[in-house]
């Protein structure tokens, strides 16, 4: 390999090869520009190019550049880059690189800042406080060697800039930007070339050139060199073919900090050097490292002579467990002050001054360790790879993993944490589904806080290093899990990768795994906690042989708290914490490859200090562990002592020098394990314990389950001939079944009749009986008429939409009185465009519970949706039941269209929109692409269009029912009726186009969270959680009142009839509000407690409205209804033609 090739190889290697996670560039830490910094401006253009005089002299690239004349002038170009000499037109480099002239390109396209949008400013700049920000940044890249400081810089900052013929609507709202800097340091004898890349700078990464897409590009770039032959120079190119390599400029750094990269371009007349910053990471993540993420082909280089540096391993540090006294520096805080350190804090953080350094603390309303800061309440998002070889049994050969993506989702309020690891082979999924305590770190990071007591992300933040072990019993497999978490990135998301090493017991396909509810006792040290616990399981396999097994867990965790805030850390007066896990999910999905888990976590006191003690040592004694020794104290692995003095026990538990003491307990002492809920029965749910004396009990199923006591399963019934009448259907429920008569009898379902009975006739059958009957009167008895108008009612009595006088051919539309609605009425042979209902449905199945027709109450309880059946406006609590259990995911918001009797809801751990037909059926994914974190949703149930918001994209977007023809209608200013953002609440509406977009209500608004209209009374409603109150207003007239003042936390809303429902996260519950009482009358509160998210109400009719997009109202793509008319409108994606019109 030719040294230049080397050289290129290397030089990209240490762009596109780095692993480690650093602090992301904010774009307000980016080097001053502006105006106001003295910077002079570009003229816009597509390809202009200006002048920079320079002082003193500058060494780039074997040139000494100094005051002669035509020698001190660099060249700024709207294209991202800077030349010594004026460039050509563009299309004669642009695309063709290596160029013929020296250049440095950070980021070359065609670019465009005509739009008066884009900016390119720059200048000359020698001040000390800008020339010490460029040495820090040297030395950052260079830590090893002597930085001399520079005496010179010249700084050049492309603002928003925009790709050169980007398409869009003409108002440049939805172009595309990208925002980068170069900063040229420079002394007489060396300089250095610093490119900044902020995050979010880049919104794209392709221009057009020459009608095709091609990438950006950076490079330095030394031209044509010689004087009688002259060849290309050299071609450094940072940078691939690859668009990956584009957007790692954002994400990696060679110079400690993300999106900051340091070369040193010049030191010497005689030779061409191009070298690289060596640093990876930053401080704060000392001892963290990764494995590149991707690689580059090894491009073409040209150069007459260069020496390539040797390209060093990657380092693998081990985690071990430490001695107290050990001190770990997994990051290190620089001892200096805020003043030149306050941008090493996260943006929601302080730095404080202490004597010997400085420390960052989050601010009220966030918490973390200062250089990590998440909202209090806001849902967290974790990312990673996980790697290793598993052993799976006896098998000789392990499983091998390699980069399968991990993806976390937790609920903040309320614990809940969940897991999903992709690309997961059936070798190896099934015996997965045990090691839960994979994704238990994140749920300790981020537990549901007691009082007094804080989650692991409160106490250590986001940066730390994790091992742990596992010995599955009976047949003592061991398997080592090693986990760095290596802080926040730019997405906001923690990033975190995982190896896994050992053997698993063998698990066979198609088996079920239920991890009991634990307690795990964990012990604080300034540098590293440290844990242990004793887990139960039990395996279903496909044929029902069940096993009950166990497994013993440690773990220690390495971190690096603020070394001067001694008083500052709470870990410091939190020397042990009881993390209790419950409601354990694990499943493997063959069909997707998938193994998932999700828990609830809860940090507090510890609690039955003695029973743990006893479990501890249970565990201890059945694994053989226990070894004498000669003194009454026994140790035990799992680090616990027992010491017997005469007939007083006493439990102790030490961690090096810290010891907590539960007793004396008399050794033969009778228990009471049924109340005191020490047993080993099944929950309570399925099993009862009884208590018969002494230490003794017995486990029994309760009636609906069978098995032994300690694991009972539930009983089929439906399977079981005659459970109900002959003309019912029978649905299975855990414990039991319910039984529902069929259309056309009526009864409790174990009894059904024939429906004889005749309802009472409608208006419109009154109407329709009265001019039948009217026409069949002897002609004799009056003149005869020209032709009578008889209306048409549907198979419920209700007027159908469309009315027609067949005598005089004339149709119109009615309202659900039957009155004609104005400006409707047609001439002989043509109809209205009026909504009708079209009825569909899928064929049931056991996903969804079938509910009999009539008005229900729909609200979502984590991953499940219930429904509570109205009787007028009161709820019949006693017969509320799950409709749809989705276990693995968090479902917020549900909405229900009328005609298709179809429930939809957004799930932000997939994140996903689906739907399910209330009479049973499949669950539909809707849209599964492009989301982040959907919240609100709506239905047009006339129009057939699907509305939602996405809280992290900061959009609300429309696309038909089946989520085809997406269309993004608001993208900025967030976060149709919408609702608040935190720092200026307010309400908002527009046409369903978009259009006329206004304010409704800004003042006297806190966090108002439910939001409703009634369509019959035009009332819009909400429920504000920081004014505690629901309040209604007319949109039209402006006309705002209070219904109820004083409630707690609501959530979702929901208007039927005079009431309004809402959910509390507070009290748990479903709350009824009279609106024209103006009080609360009665409320719900479910089986299991816990926070309720979105609600809605299944309607028996659908309102009468009219219909602007008929027929989709003419438009090839989107029809979206407004104020008088309709609009066609385009997807954000479409293949073929789209016309978007007015009409």
């Amino acid at each position: 390999m030719k040294a230049v090739s080397r050289l290129c190889w290397w030089l990209c290697w240490s762009l596109a090869g780095l692993g480690a996670v650093t602090r992301a560039l904010k774009l307000e830490e980016l080097f001053e520009f502006g105006e106001a910094a003295g910077d002079l401006q570009l003229p816009p253009g597509s390809d202009s190019t200006a002048a920079l005089p320079l002082k003193g002299s500058l060494v780039y690239l074997e040139e000494k550049y100094n005051k002669v004349y035509n020698l001190i002038l660099f060249q700024i170009n709207t294209n991202g880059f800077v030349a010594v000499a004026e460039p050509p037109a563009e299309e004669k480099y642009l695309g063709k690189m290596p160029s013929e002239f020296k250049m440095i390109a950070v980021l070359l396209g065609d670019l465009d800042n005509s739009d008066g949008q884009g900016k390119v400013y720059f200048r000359h700049d020698s001040t000390p406080n800008i020339l010490g920000r460029a040495a820090d940044h040297i030395r950052q890249g260079f830590p090893d060697g002597k930085v001399e400081k520079p005496t010179n810089t010249f700084i050049v900052t492309w603002e928003n800039m925009a790709a050169q013929g980007t398409p869009g609507r003409g108002d440049q709202l939805d172009t595309k930007r990208i925002t980068f800097q170069l900063v040229v340091a420079y002394t007489a004898s060396s300089a250095w070339a610093i490119l900044l890349y902020p995050r979010n700078g880049l919104q794209f990464l392709y221009t057009s050139i020459g009608g095709e897409r091609k990438l950006l590009e950076s490079c330095f770039n030394e031209g044509l060199v010689g004087w009688f032959w002259q060849k290309q120079g050299l071609y450094f190119n940072l940078t691939s073919d690859d668009e990956a390599s584009i957007r790692q400029l954002t994400k990696k750094t060679n110079a400690a900090q993300s999106g900051v990269w340091v070369y040193k371009i010049g030191s010497s007349p005689f030779f061409v050097e191009i070298e690289p910053g060596k640093v990876t990471r930053s401080p704060e993540n000392e001892g963290v490292t990764d494995e590149p993420r991707y690689t580059t082909e090894e491009p073409e280089l040209r150069q007459r002579h260069v020496a390539a540096p040797p390209r060093s391993a990657p380092q693998h540090p081990q985690i071990v467990v430490v001695d107290e006294d050990l001190d770990v520096n997994v990051f290190a805080y620089n001892p200096e002050t805020c003043a030149h350190n306050r941008h090493k804090c996260s943006a929601s953080a302080d730095c404080r001054d202490h004597s010997r350094g400085y420390c960052c603390h989050c601010r009220p309303g966030y918490y973390g360790n200062g250089k990590d800061c998440v909202a209090e309440g806001k849902p967290q998002r974790m990312n990673g790879k996980v790697n290793g070889q598993v052993f799976v049994g006896n098998l000789p050969s392990p499983v091998r993993l390699s980069n399968n993506d991990l993806h976390s989702y937790v609920v903040a309020n309320d614990g809940r944490a969940y897991v999903a690891i992709s690309n997961i082979p059936d070798s190896v999924g099934p015996s997965l589904q045990l090691l839960s305590s994979l994704g238990g770190v994140i749920g300790w990071a981020f537990a549901l806080e007691q009082p007094g007591y804080e989650n692991g992300f409160s106490l250590i933040g986001g940066v730390f290093s994790r091992q742990a072990e596992v010995v599955f019993q009976p047949g003592n497999e061991r398997l080592t899990i090693k986990q760095e978490f290596k802080g926040i990135d730019e997405h906001d998301h923690l990033v975190m990768s995982t190896d896994l090493d050992g053997r698993l017991p063998a698990v066979p396909l198609g088996s079920t795994v239920q991890i009991e509810p634990y307690k795990e006792i964990y012990q604080y040290n300034r540098n590293f906690i440290i844990s242990s616990s004793s887990r139960n399981y039990t395996i279903t396999s496909p044929d029902g042989d069940v096993q009950t097994r166990s497994y013993q867990w440690r773990q220690t965790i390495v971190f690096q708290t603020c070394p001067y805030d001694e008083a500052g850390w709470a870990g410091a007066t939190l020397t042990t914490q009881q993390l209790s896990v419950d409601q354990i999910f694990v499943m493997f999905d063959a069909n997707n490859h998938l193994i998932r888990y999700a828990m609830s976590n809860k940090i507090g006191p510890i609690r039955s200090m003695l029973h743990v003690c006893n479990i501890e040592e249970e565990m201890c004694e059945s694994a053989g562990s226990c070894r004498p020794k000669k003194t009454r104290l026994t140790w035990l692995d799992c680090g616990w002592f027992r010491c017997r003095f005469n007939s007083i026990q006493f439990y102790l538990y030490s961690i090096h020098q810290n010891m907590f003491l539960s007793g004396p307990a008399e050794e033969n002492r009778p228990v009471d394990h049924c109340q005191r809920g020490s047993h080993d029965c099944d929950a309570p749910q399925r099993a009862l314990c009884r208590y018969t004396g002494g230490s003794a009990y017995i486990c029994s199923c309760l009636p609906g389950f069978e098995g032994d006591g300690r694991v009972c399963r539930d009983v089929d019934e439906c399977q079981q001939q005659d459970r109900c009448h002959a003309e019912a259907s029978c649905s299975n429920t855990q414990g039991s079944f319910t039984c529902q008569c069929r259309p056309g009898f009526h009864g409790d379902g174990l009894h059904c009749s024939p429906t004889f009975s005749e309802r009472e006739k409608t208006q419109c059958e009154q109407q329709r009986e009265s001019a039948v009957a009217d026409s069949d009167v002897p002609f004799s008895f009056r003149p005869r008429p020209v032709g009578r108008y008889v209306p048409r009612c549907d198979e419920h009595g209700a007027y159908e939409p469309t009315q027609c006088h067949q005598s005089i051919g004339q149709c119109w539309c009615v309202d659900a009185n039957g009155q004609e609605i104005a400006n409707t009425r047609t001439g002989p042979h043509s109809s209205p465009p009026l909504f009708t209902p079209a009825p569909i449905g899928p064929t049931p199945r056991p996903d969804v519970q079938p509910i009999a027709p009539g008005a229900y109450l729909l609200f979502a309880q984590s991953g499940k949706i219930e429904h509570v059946p109205l009787d007028g406006y009161i709820m019949k609590k006693e017969e509320a039941k799950p409709l749809l259990h989705v276990p693995d995911r968090v479902v917020i918001a549900v909405a229900y269209d009328c005609v298709e009797k179809m429930v939809y809801w957004t799930d932000i751990t997939g994140p996903a929109i689906s739907k399910a037909s209330l009479t049973g059926g499949d669950v539909v994914p809707v849209v599964t692409k492009e989301l982040q974190s959907p919240e609100g949703i709506a239905i047009d149930h006339v129009a057939r269009l699907l509305f939602w918001t996405d809280s992290t994209r900061d959009t609300i977007e429309v696309s038909k029912l089946d989520g085809s023809h997406r269309r993004v209608l608001f993208d900025t200013d967030l976060y149709l009726y919408w609702y608040w953002n935190r720092d200026g609440p307010k309400i908002e509406m527009s046409n369903m186009d978009g259009t006329e977009r206004v304010v409704l209500v800004k003042d006297n608004l806190a966090l108002p969270n439910g939001l409703t209209f009634d369509y019959e009374n035009q009332q819009l409603c909400w429920a504000d959680a920081g004014t505690r109150n629901v309040e209604c207003m007319d949109p039209h007239r402006q006309l705002r009142r209070n219904i109820v003042e004083g409630i707690q936390y609501p959530f979702g809303l929901v208007s039927f009839g005079r009431n309004l429902y809402y959910t509390d996260w507070r009290r748990e519950a479903v709350v009824a509000v009279d609106r024209h009482l103006g009080k609360e009358t009665e409320e719900f509160l479910p089986q299991k407690r816990s926070r309720l998210y979105g609600i809605t109400t299944t309607a028996t009719q659908c309102p009468q409205v009219y219909n602007y997009c008929a027929d989709n109202g003419g438009c090839s793509h989107l029809c979206l209804p407004r104020l008088g008319g309709l609009s066609c409108r385009c997807p954000d994606t479409t293949d073929g033609q789209c016309e978007e019109k007015v009409l």
